[in-house]
């Protein structure tokens, strides 16, 4: 189990990170922070796509075509938590040489758009707030770690329970 569940965890790591880098790569400039969330998501789930591919080949390969769920989904949460520690220190090296400035630059762009959205000066000064609370709480590059993990860790998550749903099979008992 631990070499498949390696295997497919860097090569998922492997591609987040690499469409991580190509979807900076399309929407720096533009700071269109809305195309940035849908693409890096939907990276997440193409990545995370080899978790299905990695229980059925521990499956068939190596349990004779049966597992349990609970196998299933464990070997998807380690997958998981590969891919998401090299997703991490995939962003920490990005944030670090090309996007220091990321969080002014989506704070600025979040409260434009509440102010184009018409919100009340009372809710704009309250997020403006919230904000700089989480700027501040950004500068650590321990917590910006583990709000990094927490993009990607609820998708892998779900990813993990629908792989496992699908492909674990039990013995058959005869009578």
């Amino acid at each position: 189990m631990k070499k498949t569940v390696l295997t497919f965890g860097l090569i998922a790591g492997l591609i987040v990170t690499s469409l991580m880098y190509l979807n900076l790569s399309l929407t720096k400039d533009k700071n269109n922070f809305e195309l940035g969330e849908v693409l890096g998501y939907s990276t997440m789930i193409i990545a995370l796509s080899t978790i299905f591919f990695a229980i059925k080949a521990f499956r068939d390969k190596h349990q004779h075509g049966m597992i349990t769920f609970g196998k299933s989904f464990l070997i998807g949460l380690y997958i998981t938590l590969i891919a998401g520690a090299i997703y991490a220190i995939g962003w920490e090296i990005y944030y670090q040489n090309f996007a220091s400035d990321f969080m002014t630059q989506y704070t600025t762009h979040y409260i434009e758009k509440m102010k184009s959205s018409g919100a009340s000066e009372l809710e704009i000064k309250q997020q403006i707030e919230s904000m700089a609370d989480m700027q501040e709480l950004y500068k650590n590059p321990i917590l910006r770690f583990g709000f990094t993990l927490m993009e990607i860790l609820p998708v892998g998550i779900i990813i993990s329970l629908i792989s496992a749903a699908f492909l674990f099979k039990r013995k058959q008992l005869t009578t």
